[in-house]
This record gives C-alpha cells, structure tokens and sequence, in this order.
C-alpha cells in the first residue's frame, strides 16, 4: 500500500465516528481492516479461548482412547515437571 493511499484512508478513518471496523479495500478486494484496540483484545481473548477448547478436547479424546489417568498421579507429574525446571 502506497503512502498515497493511507493518506485516502486516513479520511475515512478520522470519520468513523461509531468504531466500527473498517475495511481496506485496494483493487476492490478487502485486503486489509481496521478494529478499535478493544475489539482487538476481545478476538485476541477469542483467539485464545479457541486454543484452550482445542487442547481440551484433544486431552478429552487421548483420555478415551488411552485411559484416563488418577488425580494423584497427575499432581506427581506436575510436580516433577516443576521441580525438574528448577
């Protein structure tokens, strides 16, 4: 994108009274977009708790298939991991 052309948008953005998202669209395709700092904390807080949920259920799923595992043994387990880091 040229200098020239966030110059154009920068009209737009300065006139976005509603922080709603805007879109970039060189060529006709939307390229690039625009969030205010707080939407962007909210995907990123989306983003992570899609992460989470997905190695949830891959844990959920190698526990069926592989057997779950006692409470205490995974308090042992955490606990080495910790003190091996040490």
């Amino acid at each position: 994108m040229s200098v020239i052309d966030l110059k154009k948008y920068g009209g737009v953005l300065e006139n976005n009274k509603d922080d709603s998202a805007v879109y970039f669209t060189p060529n006709g395709h939307v390229s690039y977009a625009s969030r205010t700092i707080d939407d962007e904390g909210n995907f990123q807080k989306a983003e992570a708790m899609i992460q989470l949920m997905c190695e949830l259920n891959a844990g959920i799923r190698s526990a069926e298939e592989k057997g779950w595992i006692s409470e205490e043994d995974v308090r042992i387990h955490l606990k080495n991991r910790r003190n091996n880091k040490s």
